[in-house]
Formats: structure tokens, C-alpha cells, sequence
């Protein structure tokens, strides 16, 4: 299962309290257009779940809140260059490395080979890296992929 990023979640968290508040300003925008009824009868709909939308609204915004406090968490902390050796030809290259996702294949720019990671390994910076990947340096250890 795919998690929620941040932006999406504080996105569904401001889509609930626009739904929740539409009480109080949809009747106003009624009015400015003319008194539409169904706009009026949306609202009256509306202000029976204001209630739960509210708490589902800060629900998503206290969690896109964190996950965005643990992503400059971790681009705080984490080194992020590391240089990759190719096992088959010995060239070597110093890459940045991404914090959102695991870099599962790098091609070596000297003898094209495509570098898969070593078995028990997340990414191709743990296994033929100087620093290991984000995740990793951080902790994570068996999570690292799984977002």
C-alpha cells in the first residue's frame, strides 16, 4: 500500500474544512449569484457533517504536517552525496542520492553495466556506495523502501 504524501494529505485536509465551513460562506456565494437554490440545499446538506468533516480534515492536516516535519528531518540530517564504484570496471562517480525513494538500478557511465543491488540490500548506494541511502543513515532499516 502506497502512504500519503504530504502534500496530498494537507491538500485533503484543507478539501474537508472547505467542505465543513461551506455553511457559513456558501450561503453568502447563493446570495452573490442570485440566490440559487441548490446551492442553498448543498449547504443545508453540507452542515449536518460538519462535525465529522472537521475532525477528518484535521486529521489530514496533522498528518501531512508530520510527514512533512520527517522529510526536512531527514534532508537535515542525511549525507546525501556518495560516490558509486562499478564492481566490473572500477569507475567511479560521485552522485546525489534521492530521499524520497530507493535507487534500485544506476548504469556505470564507463562500461554501461547496469548495477542491481547485492542481495540484502535496499539500493544500489548500500551495496557499492561510500555512504549508505538516506533511509538507511537515518534508521529506517527495513521501512526504506516501503514509502
Amino acid at each position: 500500500m502506497k502512504s500519503l504524501s504530504s502534500n496530498k494529505a494537507l491538500g485533503a485536509g484543507f478539501l474537508a474544512f472547505l467542505l465543513a465551513t461551506s455553511c457559513c460562506w456558501l450561503p453568502a456565494l447563493a446570495l452573490a449569484l442570485g440566490g440559487a437554490s441548490s446551492i442553498l440545499a448543498l449547504s443545508n446538506g453540507l452542515e449536518a457533517a460538519s462535525g465529522p468533516l472537521m475532525v477528518i480534515g484535521g486529521g489530514f492536516l496533522l498528518f501531512g504536517g508530520y510527514q512533512m516535519y520527517k522529510r526536512r528531518e531527514m534532508n537535515d540530517t542525511a549525507i546525501l552525496q556518495s560516490t558509486l564504484t562499478c564492481p566490473h570496471c572500477g569507475h567511479s562517480k560521485e552522485e546525489t542520492m534521492p530521499t524520497n525513494a530507493c535507487q534500485f538500478f544506476y548504469q556505470c557511465e564507463n562500461c554501461q553495466t547496469v548495477l542491481k543491488p547485492k542481495a540484502g540490500d535496499c539500493c544500489v548506494y548500500c551495496s557499492y556506495g561510500t555512504v549508505a541511502c538516506p533511509p538507511i543513515q537515518n534508521g529506517k532499516g527495513e521501512q526504506c523502501c516501503s514509502t
